[in-house]
């Protein structure tokens, strides 16, 4: 059976090349850049060991320590420290940490180490429980993140932090891409309803007719195509929390729906006579200026004042340009594990580029330049040929798209297949993400007999 070891240090090229160095030692690995990813980790899978760094953006080790010994995970865990932290490692030596490592590692002794502590047999704990997995409602995914170091970053995670344990509702306020469902999400996982349902609406897509019915359920035969009873969002959130996602698209009537229901906590599904207590923490999000839209008359404001009892403010990415890097870095990690690649980091033109650029779509822009870059990269790092033109300052996108750069003949045409696993097969993506125009991706699908 294959032993799998958890890697968790919130330096991601490190951590990558820790990764792809004990890979080739025969070891499963997969890496987690904060205590919260690595708790989201042990609690979905099984490891044999956790190699934990002691500085960590969100805790600290001696805290996931804590958590592993109070959710009974019982894997091993060699702490990696600098050498001014030692008594911060013997500190978790304490705690249950089956040994140390100082940084910069000597990958020979690490080795010696792991290997040590893999044969030695794990000590009895009495009625250990197993992991709790995470809460239904909230993906693992979702919680898999990095927090910025960025001054603009730690205000936002420390108001988070803040604001996460009270009952208060929540406005998030931001840009497109910035995470404001993943701040949402770790506002209910941080919160004392974090193990019930995260429920979360787009209002943006919600038909008119059909909004009563998505937000408070209907019973069968109540209009035409109520085929069965259906329960709707609040009931489902009930005793966790209701994300309401671009919550300015709502029309009138539905605020006032919305408002009556967040007032009196109980709602009347549609069609039915009956009502239906329910405990909800609200968390709502917008792109837009909701006070400009009360002042035009679209927005309620008694609704406004009801779901912003705190507003968490979502900076840009380019008010963030220090933890460009960061996240950069981060993204690259989950795109090889996506992508099945090694890549291990940006060369310097790539890097200079990534940090100049200003990001109008934030970081889910960032995540999928480094995606595609990643697709593209032939070697060990991700070049400025890699990165989509509008980042490098390249010809614009409506002059003649360069030709796939030519390799050999068989890296091609991996790179072309990866292209359309990656697009779902849709080959007008697939043709972006390689950066080659449609008609020369046909004649190479041609080419190479792709189907």
């Amino acid at each position: 059976m294959e032993e799998r070891i958890l890697i968790v240090d919130d330096d991601i090229t490190f951590a990558l090349m820790l990764r792809t160095w004990l890979s080739k030692r025969g070891f499963g690995v997969e890496t987690a850049s904060s205590a919260a990813a690595a708790r989201t980790a042990l609690g979905a899978g099984a490891f044999s060991l956790v190699l934990s760094d002691m500085r960590l953006p969100d805790e600290d080790g001696i805290a996931l320590l804590q958590w592993m010994a109070g959710a009974g995970v019982t894997a091993p865990v060699i702490v990696m420290t600098s050498y001014a932290e030692i008594q911060n490692a013997v500190r978790c030596m304490k705690l249950g940490a089956r040994d140390y490592v100082a940084k910069p590692v000597n990958p020979d002794e690490l080795l010696k180490k792991i290997r040590e502590a893999l044969d030695t047999p794990a000590p009895k704990t009495p009625a250990a429980k197993p992991a709790p997995r995470p809460a239904k409602g909230g993906p693992a995914e979702a919680l898999n993140y990095i927090e910025g170091r960025s001054d603009a970053a730690r205000q936002l995670y420390e108001h988070i932090r803040l604001v996460a344990p009270t009952n208060m509702s929540v406005l998030v306020n931001g840009e497109s891409g910035t995470g404001k469902e993943h701040v949402a999400q770790l506002v209910h996982r941080e919160s004392r309803r974090a193990g019930k349902p995260f429920v979360a609406v787009d209002c943006g897509a919600i038909p008119r007719e059909l909004a009563a019915s998505e937000f408070f359920g209907h019973v069968k035969g109540s209009f035409t195509g109520a085929l069965s009873d259906k329960m709707g969002a609040f009931e489902a959130a009930d005793g966790g929390t209701l994300f309401l996602d671009e919550v300015g698209n709502l029309t009138y009537e539905t605020q006032v729906q919305l408002l009556r229901a967040l007032q009196e906590r109980r709602i009347r599904p549609v069609g039915s006579n009956r009502e239906i207590p329910v405990d909800i923490r609200l968390v709502a999000a917008t792109n837009e200026d909701l006070e400009a839209a009360i002042a035009r008359g679209t927005f309620r404001a008694d609704l406004y004042h009801r779901i912003n009892s705190f507003t968490l403010r979502m900076p840009c990415l380019r008010q963030m340009r220090e933890d460009i890097p960061l996240y950069a870095d981060f993204f690259l990690d989950q795109a090889n594990r996506e992508l099945d690649k090694r890549i291990v980091g940006f060369d310097p033109a790539a890097a200079a580029a990534l940090a100049a650029y200003e990001w109008p779509g934030n970081l889910r822009q960032l995540r999928n330049a480094v995606l595609s870059a990643t697709l593209l990269a032939a070697g060990e790092y991700v070049t400025c040929r890699d990165l989509p033109e509008e980042i490098t300052g390249g010809p614009a996108a409506e002059s003649p798209a360069a030709p796939l750069p030519l390799r050999d003949r068989a890296s091609e045409e991996e790179q072309i297949r990866r292209a359309l696993a990656a697009a779902g097969g849709n080959k007008s993506q697939a043709a972006k993400l390689l950066g080659i125009d449609r008609k020369t991706l046909y004649n190479k699908l041609h080419l190479y007999g792709i189907e």
